[in-house]
């Protein structure tokens, strides 16, 4: 059975292309706390923040900070085809996907957001609605408030 490849970049820049588990190894210690084994050299790791969707983790090795991204083979692939091009696609506003009632306004002018914060709630057909980030951005202007009656395709936040 063939070994899955790996990509692996740190703080941006490749390092691994193609490599296998007998490249790169990581031990787990505790819950934070990894020992890292790449090539001859071993590393004692703490791991600091952790996007299992974007597949990066940063940890602190030895006082630097260093992001390290990992693209297994279904990343390469995906990246391969051209499929990853929507990821960065930016969104100016975001809109009601139905009539409702705000429930609660989680975000502020100037606040920066990442794909997946939570935005708004709101309350539709007795129902709670979670509006959730589809991009990063910095949210300009709230055009709601806690309470309003808002319409279908209505803008309610306005990004930069």
């Amino acid at each position: 059975m063939e070994k899955p490849n790996y990509n692996v970049s740190v703080n941006g820049q490749d390092v691994l292309k193609n490599a296998t588990q007998t490249d790169l190894d990581f031990i787990r210690l505790d819950d934070n706390n990894y020992h890292i084994l790449y090539g001859e050299r071993s590393f004692m790791a703490t791991l600091e923040k952790v996007d299992y969707f974007r597949k990066s983790f940063v940890f602190n090795i030895n006082g630097g900070i260093y992001e390290v991204k990992v693209a297994d083979q279904f990343d390469q692939t995906v990246d391969r085809l051209g499929l990853t091009t929507h990821a960065s696609t930016k969104f100016k506003d975001v809109k009601a996907p139905m009539p409702g009632l705000v429930l609660e306004v989680m975000v502020e002018p100037g606040q920066k957001i990442e794909k997946g914060d939570t935005l708004l709630i709101l309350e539709a057909m007795k129902m709670e609605n979670v509006l959730k980030s589809p991009g990063d951005g910095v949210v300009k202007k709230v055009k709601v408030e806690k309470g309003a009656a808002v319409n279908k395709n209505q803008i309610l936040l306005e990004m930069e």
